[in-house]
């Protein structure tokens, strides 16, 4: 036991220093514990204020009566008027071909694309052009013999017929006549068989493919090749039948008024190709006879003449070309036009008035792909809203953001 005390007091001896150390750094401690006490409960709360709920920004526009032609609007894909199979009506060998008888080369009307050897057509037209004059002599020497015959009957006979039409020779003569005819048809066909040696086509037109080239041997009815025709190229648009109520449909073609043929409304055939969007001018001239049975759509048929003569920017409007049409229709007066969009349960808008959202019925007269034309329940500088919302109520506060206009945000009264 008194080696345990003789321990203790060495041991706080050496350890006298740092034990009053440790003391001080509680002491301290504390003292912060109870400062930050004093000072927490002497701390006053936030003032709190109410802020007003801000009003949603939703971007609108505003709409004016106006007075518009309506457009149809359709796709279809541009095709030949003509198109042909270019087919041999006599056999032989090639001998020549135009420059123009290539894939893609254009030619015109009459033009010889190809010339079959016709030296045996020549010698056929002088065979039968001699079978002609040999018939003729024929003739003309059974004409001299009747007449012969004639005379010596009136002669040995005056004031008398003969009883029988083979004293004058008749029978002979229309042998002769009938045998002249037949050479005469026999040289007509050399004659047309010759022609049809060079083969050309009645119109302006393009060659699509070809079979045949100089050198080869064809036969009668072989194909040659296929051409389109280059003076009108038209579109065949399928339409919903209520939209002919929108312009002047030519149901029946041609429509004769006068001596005049009346045609339908003008349109515009749009392509986008190579990276531009081109346009040609066309007029709808038809309507298909009759009534697809599966989609239940009317065909309009329009029309662009001489496609490739006026190109627009060197592109003509070529056979195989995916198009939109734009038809030209009726003009109508007062109507609001209203982004499609805005348009809410098929037959709503939001209209804003003193900056307060109010839901309003409208009777739509059509729509497009942009824009739904209205006719009642919207006035002249009505604000419509055109952006979505997630809850709407009637007579809810808004600011209002006009669309491509500087005018001033509405702030709504609260």
């Amino acid at each position: 036991m008194k080696n345990g005390m003789t321990d203790m007091r060495k041991f706080l001896k050496i350890h006298k220093h740092t034990l009053i150390q440790l003391g001080l750094v509680i002491l301290v401690l504390a003292a912060g514990v109870a400062v930050f006490k004093l000072l927490a409960g002497r701390r006053q709360p936030p003032a709190q204020t109410e802020r007003p709920p801000t009003a949603a920004l939703v971007e609108a526009v505003r709409v004016h009566p106006e007075d518009m032609v309506m457009t149809v609007e359709g796709f279809g894909t541009a095709r030949a008027q003509r198109s042909v199979q270019l087919a041999s009506q006599v056999s032989g060998r090639i001998i020549a071909s135009s420059p123009n008888f290539m894939e893609g080369g254009f030619f015109e009307a009459g033009e010889a694309l190809i010339t079959i050897d016709p030296r045996d057509y020549e010698h056929a037209v002088q065979n039968a052009q001699a079978t002609v004059a040999q018939a003729e002599y024929m003739l003309q020497q059974e004409e001299a013999e009747a007449r012969v015959a004639r005379r010596e009957w009136e002669a040995l006979h005056p004031g008398s017929d003969p009883p029988a039409p083979l004293v004058l020779r008749e029978p002979q003569i229309k042998s002769m006549q009938a045998q002249l005819q037949g050479a005469k048809a026999q040289l007509a066909t050399a004659k047309l068989n010759l022609e049809r040696t060079v083969i050309s086509l009645p119109f302006n037109g393009r060659l699509v493919e070809k079979s045949v080239d100089v050198g080869q041997y064809v036969s009668l009815g072989q194909t040659l090749g296929s051409a389109y025709g280059t003076d009108v190229i038209e579109v065949m648009t399928p339409l919903e039948d209520f939209e002919l109520e929108w312009f002047d449909a030519p149901l029946t073609y041609p429509v004769n008024n006068g001596g005049a043929t009346v045609r339908g409304p003008e349109a515009v055939v749009i392509a986008d190709f190579a990276g531009r969007q081109h346009r040609w001018k066309g007029r709808v001239v038809r309507t298909q006879g009759r009534i697809d049975p599966t989609s239940r759509t009317v065909n309009v048929i329009a029309e662009v003449a001489d496609p490739f003569r006026e190109m627009n920017d060197d592109i003509p409007l070529t056979p195989g070309m995916f198009v939109r049409v734009q038809i030209e229709g009726k003009r109508l007066e007062g109507i609001m036009r209203v982004p499609r969009y805005a348009i809410r349960n098929e037959d709503e808008v939001w209209v804003v008035r003193d900056a307060r959202l109010y839901v309003q019925k409208v009777e739509i007269l059509r729509g497009d792909a942009d824009y739904a034309y209205v006719t009642s329940g919207l006035q002249d500088g009505d604000t419509v809203v055109t952006s979505p919302l997630d809850v709407v109520t009637n007579g809810m506060a808004i600011r209002v953001q006009l669309i491509d206009s500087s005018e001033a945000i509405e702030e709504p009264s609260l």
